[in-house]
């Protein structure tokens, strides 16, 4: 086992989880996956936070990443569940067609179990997630919507957020009733991952 930041994982996830770093700054070059300014520090800004909310998932059957963009978290997840659940189903959602193209490469090329649905995340049916995920896509108000689609009853949403969480959660309340738990970035002082479930309509 070799360490990620605090997230214990082989070293053949660890492998791939540095051939799609490298993937990422190949392809930066040629369409906006990530800010150039984060790609000397990929695996920590990129790589170790999205891993982190692996850690923190309940068991599942279907993991649905809302807004994958650069496969952040969904193909960090992807290469985790590889050998942690792999009979798992991973989903990546993502509008932009060059990213979905980036996406199905990252895919192919690792070996993963994960599919990927170009369309935005408002016009699909429901995909009855287990767990939901959104990295830097919106704010609460909106990903609740998202939730309210996409989860099953029983589902979890996990949203990192930054320093202003307190206030989309106050917002939110206006039109949503759910339980949260605040937890903790392990890679950002303040931040937070808000763990979601019973979301429904005020």
């Amino acid at each position: 086992m070799t360490s990620l930041d605090g997230l214990n994982v082989s070293r053949e996830t660890s492998d791939l989880l540095l051939q799609f770093s490298a993937l990422v700054e190949r392809w930066t070059v040629k369409i906006n996956l990530i800010s150039k300014a984060s790609v000397g520090d990929i695996w920590k800004r990129h790589v170790a936070d999205s891993a982190q909310l692996f850690e923190l998932a309940p068991e599942f059957d279907h993991w649905v990443d809302l807004g994958s963009g650069g496969g952040f978290p969904g193909i960090v997840i992807a290469i985790i569940g590889k050998e942690a659940q792999p009979d798992a189903k991973i989903t990546l959602v993502e509008s932009d067609l060059r990213k979905a193209t980036f996406l199905r490469t990252a895919i192919r090329e690792l070996g993963l179990n994960a599919t990927v649905i170009a369309d935005r995340n408002e016009e699909m049916p429901s995909l009855c997630a287990d767990v939901l995920s959104a990295r830097a896509l919106a704010d609460l108000p909106t990903l609740l919507e998202y939730a309210d689609l996409h989860l099953v009853r029983t589902g979890t949403a996990i949203f990192p957020k930054g320093q202003n969480w307190r206030k989309e959660d106050e917002a939110a309340r206006e039109l949503w009733s759910y339980t949260l738990e605040p937890v903790k970035s392990k890679t950002s002082a303040e931040a937070a991952i808000l763990l979601i479930k019973d979301v429904s309509r005020v």
